[in-house]
């Protein structure tokens, strides 16, 4: 029983992965077309489709409006009894159907058409009546539907997804779409929160610098590194950082020294060591602390004066890593 339903799934995602690979081999100038006409758009690309075609017409509109094109999607059944009004004549319609004759669209595309909206058609027939009144037509169609009896939409509904996510794409890259815009419309997720987030977002700052002077007691800078709980110790000068001193230094102080009570901070501080700019995004600091193996980073200006401090914890506790 088992080695039948592996079977079964390997057979559905080779036939998928097949007709995903036809697509992409008979790209176009039409599909550039169809890229041209949305990057023209001043208005909203609005997605319609009936059934499964809906489906994906709904997570195609989603992908276009989390890359910069604005988007959404529009049951047809709702279109023909007044939700039509939310589509204007600088608009683009991408319209979903294998066959090309889905009824509830064809009611809709000659209203759209006298609206002054331009219309793309995704269909499986390029005879259909949807090719043949689109302004430009991409065809999805597939040798076989997944699906054991060639009748659920299985190979074409992934065909057409996969156009869409072509569309999305290679619109994005064009026109230079980055991730710093990706993140401002996912500000709730956590690659939204990666990149907009900034060091001096969540450094810690003021009382709860571990600060030190260099002729400190090595004794007395355990104390200060204890009372913050940041696992260092920064050693300054004016406010001018000149070292730090950290847990994993600690150890190696107590492996090379065999009496600590007369050690002065300075003699066991590390100089130059890394440090990272407030405005830097929080995400710098984090590759700045993988590539050295650091747990800790000074947080200074451009003069290398202190503003703060962070650690593992603190990027953990922001949810950056």
């Amino acid at each position: 029983m088992s080695d039948t339903l592996l079977k079964s799934a390997q057979q559905v995602i080779l036939t998928e992965a097949r007709a995903v690979t036809q697509l992409a081999e008979r790209l176009d100038q039409s599909f550039v077309n169809a890229c041209t006409l949305i990057q023209n758009c001043t208005g909203k690309v609005v997605l319609i489709g009936m059934g499964k075609s809906g489906h994906i017409g709904n997570k195609i509109a989603a992908t276009f409006a989390s890359t910069g094109t604005p988007a959404f999607a529009v049951h047809p059944g709702e279109a023909g009894h007044g939700d039509l009004g939310m589509i204007e004549k600088n608009d683009v319609a991408i319209c979903i159907s294998y066959s090309g004759e889905s009824d509830e669209i064809m009611t809709l595309v000659p209203v759209i058409k006298r609206l002054g909206a331009s219309i793309i058609g995704m269909t499986g027939n390029a005879n259909s009546s949807i090719a043949q009144i689109s302004d430009v037509h991409l065809d999805v169609s597939v040798e076989k539907e997944a699906c054991p009896h060639n009748l659920a939409p299985t190979s074409s509904t992934t065909v057409a997804l996969a156009m869409g996510d072509a569309l999305a794409v290679s619109i994005l890259t064009s026109k230079g779409f980055s991730p710093d815009d990706f993140a401002r419309s996912h500000p709730s997720g956590a690659l939204g929160r990666r990149l907009l987030t900034f060091v001096h977002n969540i450094m810690k700052t003021g009382d709860e610098i571990p600060i030190v002077s260099a002729d400190t007691k090595l004794l007395d800078a355990l104390l200060v590194m204890s009372q913050k709980a940041l696992g260092m110790v920064l050693i300054t000068n004016n406010n001018h950082l000149e070292g730090i001193f950290t847990d994993g230094d600690l150890r190696r102080v107590l492996e090379t020294q065999s009496d600590i009570q007369n050690l002065r901070i300075k003699e066991v501080m590390i100089s130059n060591c890394k440090t990272i700019l407030a405005d830097k995004p929080a995400m710098a600091a984090v590759q700045m602390m993988d590539e050295f193996n650091l747990n800790s980073l000074p947080v200074v200006d451009e003069s290398n004066q202190v503003l703060g401090a962070i650690n593992t914890h603190t990027l953990m506790q922001a949810k950056i890593i």
